[in-house]
């Protein structure tokens, strides 16, 4: 196993100098992607439709081609998955990633072309392990098993095309020899049922040698524990004395990395942040004392972004990557060779860095609260959160916080929903200590509250374990990569929680 991991170390470390080429040359390297995606509509219903024979540059493109939602590209999609082609793409659709609406509506099907799947997603997977081999050149991680924890494969009656997480299409066409350097194999990856594939994967690596993880951290966290506990283990580092790192995507770490320590039994537990999505990999920590993600500029995507300012607007105005200033939100548009043209994927990101361009993900487009100009957004709460647990010494599982309302549908305040891993002493204190964070992060959130005048103190209200993942079970949410909303500018997904937090509650004191 030391030739195959000095091989696959070399190989990698090659593989590093295509990545440093668009770190040197960022703006070239996007015109040529845009070039090629240009190219890669001709010829399509869509291409005709916007003239892209027309279209010689970034000017003429935001000039003539829409910004879309999903929406907007939901009819094109409808035809796809009736067995149409070359709508919004120069080849034939194969697959289709099943993506869950952030409220628990509809689900969404982003198209998967062939392109997409080598050039995007697995170009991804190969750059993320590359940089990860230049930041930790003692790496030892081609000597075991990767175990990845995503999603499954789903039927469709609607459609011929396989339909699934984007994570089941990724393992469903792997390599053969890809195949055997990871766990769970194909038969379990591909399970429908959350519980049962849990059950499955557990029994089937916890006497193997694994040295790296990837997932979601709320899921992986369930699953090591459960592994520790099958294996009548103390720790994961008695189950698995290898284990080097785990890349995480999907939420912000900080909340989970001392559950993680524990489960682990070390702190010398390597955590490598993410950004893939079905839409597409976006982005890399390429740093070990930063988890500021370096943007992946040569798989396939070309990036725009829109001003926080210009999201309400009917013809908001976009910028280049050239363009971007750091310190700022902006929301991120991608056009792809999936199809995607100028569409918003709902993420809002700030650059740290603009030489190499270097984000962090801080919220969602409608993952924000804002009814009276306090603007408070997914970073602002993860920030005020992390501070409140360090100070009384506690720990959160889930939350989630939506602003409440006086009998006439007056916004008055923020309530928070919060299941505790490790409660505080006092709850009372915590809701007090969070509300004085949320005031230091976010001065906007800070002036509402002056003198109560318009918002009041936060409410916390304490959730029974077991409250979040009874919610994700009944709306079939359960594993892979799906996510509790942490901020809303309604009360649809607080509401549904606060019931069910009620029932649990209710059946723990029956129980007792």
């Amino acid at each position: 196993m030391y030739i195959v991991n000095k091989t696959a170390y070399s190989l990698m470390k090659r593989r590093y100098r295509k990545v440093e080429r668009y770190m040197h040359d960022p703006e070239g390297v996007q015109q040529r992607v845009f070039a090629e995606l240009i190219a890669g509509g001709h010829g399509t219903e869509w291409g005709e439709k916007y003239h892209y024979n027309d279209i010689h540059s970034w000017e003429d493109f935001a000039r003539q081609v829409p910004v879309n939602t999903y929406a907007d590209l939901y009819p094109y999609v409808q035809r796809i998955m009736k067995g149409e082609n070359y709508l919004l793409w120069n080849e034939k659709v194969r697959w289709m990633a099943k993506s869950s609406g952030t409220t628990g509506k509809a689900s969404k099907f982003i198209p998967v072309t062939e392109a997409a799947l080598k050039q995007c997603h697995y170009k991804g997977g190969k750059d993320m392990v590359a940089i990860y081999c230049n930041m930790y050149p003692d790496t030892h991680l081609f000597t075991g098993y990767s175990l990845a924890l995503g999603g499954s494969r789903q039927e469709n009656s609607d459609t011929k095309l396989f339909c699934g997480d984007v994570s089941a299409i990724l393992m469903d066409n792997l390599p053969a020899w890809a195949e055997q350097f990871r766990f769970p194999r194909k038969e379990v990856a591909l399970m429908n049922e959350w519980e049962a594939k849990l059950d499955a994967l557990i029994k089937s690596t916890y006497n193997k040698n694994i040295v790296s993880l990837s997932g979601v951290p709320s899921w992986m966290s369930v699953l090591l524990q459960k592994s520790i506990e099958y294996a009548g283990k103390n720790s994961i580092s008695e189950m698995w004395p290898n284990l080097e790192t785990f890349f995480y995507g999907g939420v912000h770490f900080e909340p989970y990395r001392k559950k993680f320590d524990q489960l682990i039994g070390r702190n010398d537990m390597r955590y490598v942040n993410i950004y893939n999505a079905s839409e597409g990999f976006f982005g890399v920590q390429d740093q070990a004392h930063s988890s500021d993600m370096l943007l992946l500029l040569d798989n396939g995507i070309f990036y725009e972004f829109m001003p926080l300012e210009e999201t309400d607007k009917p013809n908001p105005k976009l910028i280049p990557l050239w363009q971007v200033e750091k310190g700022r939100n902006y929301a991120m548009v991608i056009s792809t060779n999936s199809g995607l043209w100028r569409y918003i994927i709902g993420d809002t990101v700030m650059f740290t860095s603009l030489s190499p361009y270097r984000i962090q993900i801080t919220g969602r487009t409608k993952n924000f609260i804002n009814v009276c100009g306090e603007e408070l957004i997914v970073d602002n709460a993860i920030q005020a959160l992390n501070s409140t647990c360090m100070q009384l010494d506690c720990e959160v599982r889930e939350f989630t916080a939506a602003p409440y309302f006086s009998a006439d549908d007056k916004p008055i305040g923020h309530q928070w929903l919060v299941e505790f891993e490790r409660k505080p002493a006092d709850t009372d204190h915590f809701a007090s200590t969070l509300d004085k964070n949320l005031q230091l992060v976010n001065t906007d959130y800070q002036s509402k509250r002056y003198k109560d005048f318009i918002l009041r103190p936060l409410m916390l209200t304490v959730a029974p374990q077991g409250t979040f993942f009874e919610w994700q079970k009944q709306r079939n949410r359960l594993g892979g990569q799906s996510k509790v909303p942490r901020l809303n500018n309604t009360r649809e997904i607080i509401d549904p929680l606060l019931e069910i937090a009620e029932i649990v509650r209710r059946a723990e004191f029956g129980n007792n």
